[in-house]
C-alpha cells in the first residue's frame, strides 16, 4: 500500500488495522508461551556447561602448576642433599672448631631446607588431590547438565517444529499488515506494546473500563472512542483505545434487575 493511501486512511480503518495486527501478535505471543521457559532453560544449561568446562580447565591448570612446583621443590631437595654430602666430607678435613661449627650449621640449614621442601611437596600433593576431586565433581555435573540439555533441546525442537509453520505464517501476515499502518502510529503502538506486561498495545472498552489496566473511563471519553474520529489512549496505562464493535467483539449487557415489589403490612384492628 502506498504511503499516500496510508496517510489518507480514516481513523476508523487505522484502528481496525491496528487491532488486527494486535490479534496476530497476541497469537504469536501465545505460541511463545506454549514453548514456555524452554528457550531460557536451554540457554541457562548452555551457559552452565560453558562455565563448568572453563572451571575444569582451570582445575587442570592448577594441577599442572602444582606438579611443576613439586618438580622444582624436588630439585631444591636434591641440591640440598648434595650440599649436605659435600659438607659432611669436609668435616673430615676441618682444622679447628670454628670450621667444624660452620660446617655443622650449613648441614643443619640444608637439612631444614629439605624438611621445608618436603612439607611443601606434601601440601602441593594434597592440593592436587583436592583439585582432582573438584574435577571429578565438575565432570559428573557436566555429564548431568549435558544430558539435561539434550532432553530440553529435544523438547524445544519438538514444540518448535509443531508451531514453526503457524508462527511464520502469522509473522508474514503481520508484516504485510504493518504496511497498511501509518509509520508514526505503528512506532507508537510497538513502543506501548513493548512496555506492556501482557503485550497489548490496543484494547477495547470492557464494562466502562480500559481493557488493559481496567481503570474506569469517563462517559464522554467513551463517546469519543465510539465516534472513531481520533486516536485515543488510556490516561492511566497509555494503551490505544477502540470500541468493542469495531474490534468485532460482542459485549453482553448485564440484565437489569427488576425492582422488587414492596409488600404492604396490614394492621389488624382490635375489636
Amino acid at each position: 500500500m502506498a504511503k499516500e493511501d496510508v496517510a489518507d486512511m480514516s481513523v476508523e480503518q487505522k484502528l481496525k488495522n491496528l487491532y488486527q495486527l494486535q490479534t496476530m501478535l497476541s497469537e504469536i505471543d501465545r505460541i511463545k508461551i506454549l514453548r514456555g521457559e524452554l528457550p531460557l532453560e536451554v540457554q541457562d544449561l548452555e551457559d552452565e556447561i560453558e562455565g563448568l568446562t572453563h572451571r575444569m580447565g582451570k582445575y587442570n591448570e592448577d594441577v599442572e602448576a602444582c606438579k611443576a612446583d613439586i618438580a622444582a621443590k624436588k630439585a631444591k631437595i636434591n641440591e640440598a642433599q648434595q650440599a649436605i654430602a659435600r659438607y659432611k666430607e669436609q668435616l673430615n678435613d676441618v682444622k679447628n672448631n670454628r670450621e667444624y661449627d660452620m660446617l655443622s650449621k650449613e648441614i643443619e640449614f640444608q637439612s631444614l631446607e629439605v624438611e621445608l621442601q618436603d612439607k611443601r611437596i606434601g601440601e602441593a600433593q594434597r592440593a592436587i588431590e583436592n583439585r582432582k576431586a573438584d574435577m571429578e565433581t565438575a565432570r559428573h555435573q557436566l555429564e548431568e547438565r549435558r544430558a539435561d540439555l539434550d532432553v530440553k533441546k529435544a523438547e524445544l525442537d519438538e514444540i518448535t517444529a509443531e508451531t514453526k509453520a503457524e508462527e511464520e505464517k502469522l509473522r508474514e501476515k503481520a508484516k504485510n499488515l504493518e504496511q497498511s499502518i501509518e509509520p508514526r502510529l505503528l512506532t507508537a503502538f510497538k513502543r506501548i506494546r513493548k512496555n506492556s506486561r501482557n503485550g497489548l498495545g490496543i484494547v477495547y472498552v470492557q464494562r466502562d473500563a480500559c481493557g488493559g489496566c481496567f481503570n474506569k473511563i469517563p462517559p464522554q471519553r467513551q463517546l469519543d472512542i465510539r465516534m472513531r474520529k481520533k486516536i485515543i489512549v488510556c490516561e492511566y496505562c497509555g494503551r490505544i483505545m477502540i470500541d468493542p464493535e469495531l474490534a468485532g467483539v460482542k459485549i453482553e449487557k448485564p440484565s437489569e434487575d427488576k425492582p422488587k415489589r414492596r409488600l404492604r403490612r396490614t394492621v389488624k384492628k382490635e375489636s
